[in-house]
């Protein structure tokens, strides 16, 4: 296992999160190759001390470990593909936001073409990198993982979950799941107050504390999840939780009830379906089981 902070790395895409990636590798002394398709994003990089390639194949050949930070799946096959030859022997992260089930199919194509394959899924907005509180979630090939650790480490704390390259992804798409939703929960929020005259920076100082203390209820709810036993004490039931009261305050505020009204037909479904007195966290089975 490589110790040594020092590596040939290569970085393909330049977007906020790419530079910020290349940028990190290049601030702990690896010799970092960057491109992009277009050509002054690669600037300020090159200013520090990147080479700026000219193409994306000189810039694969121009490092042993690849990284890859693109838009999106298909733009990462349009880079690649081509450069299938130039890769083989050569190891390639892949930390472009993509689903599980294209993970793997970038795995197998990898795996065909004798490329080393770890997939990344980057918990941090771009600012994060190469700070407290910026992790990276990984899984694929683990003598990829153990080889450039020291590397991935500089971005952030780095996790591998194992030889299946899709799980990566699926961790942090399950994770964003979390967030975007609490993000809707607060706009929705935002805007019930508004008409009273609450700006949405004063209501943000109210919620940050009430979120955060909710936050510590997850685990209890994991618990019941994990154990399958709906009816343990201690327990909001779904009766108690119902959401009208919100629903037509929201709805006399005038605005949109779409994302109060989701989370009650989940509680709805699981009413309906004769558990009202169980608890709340029985709303995953709604979830589990779509109509």
């Amino acid at each position: 296992m490589t110790t040594d902070n020092s590596f040939q790395v290569s970085v393909l895409g330049l977007g906020a999160m790419g530079g910020a990636l290349a940028g990190a590798l290049l601030k702990a002394g690896n010799g970092t190759t960057v491109w992009n398709r277009s050509p002054e994003k690669a600037e300020d990089l090159a200013a520090q001390g990147a080479e700026a390639a000219a193409t994306a194949g000189d810039a694969v050949r121009a490092g042993r470990l690849v990284i890859v930070c693109l838009l999106d799946h298909a733009s990462v096959r349009e880079v690649l593909e081509p450069l299938t030859g130039d890769l083989a022997g050569r190891t390639l992260v892949n930390v472009t936001t993509t689903t599980p089930a294209q993970a793997r199919e970038m795995a197998d194509w990898a795996a065909r073409a004798g490329i080393a394959y770890l997939d990344g899924g980057i918990m941090a907005v771009p600012q994060m990198i190469g700070h407290p509180g910026a992790s990276v979630l990984y899984s694929g090939s683990a003598d990829a993982f153990d080889r450039y650790r020291s590397l991935l480490e500089l971005w952030g704390a780095a996790t591998y979950f194992g030889e299946d390259p899709g799980l990566a992804s699926l961790y942090d798409l399950a994770l964003l799941a979390g967030m975007y939703v609490m993000f809707a929960g607060f706009m929705h929020g935002a805007a019930m107050v508004a008409p009273a005259g609450m700006t949405a920076r004063r209501f943000a100082a109210m919620a940050a504390p009430w979120l955060t203390a909710m936050t510590g209820a997850l685990d209890g709810l994991a618990a019941v999840v994990d154990g399958g036993d709906y009816t343990v004490e201690g327990q909001q039931s779904l009766e108690f939780s119902g959401l009208g009261d919100l629903l037509d305050a929201s709805a006399d505020q005038g605005i949109s009830t779409e994302v109060v009204a989701m989370v009650q037909r989940l509680i709805r479904r699981q009413i309906d379906a004769g558990h009202g007195e169980e608890g709340f966290s029985r709303i995953i089975e709604s979830i589990r089981q779509p109509v």
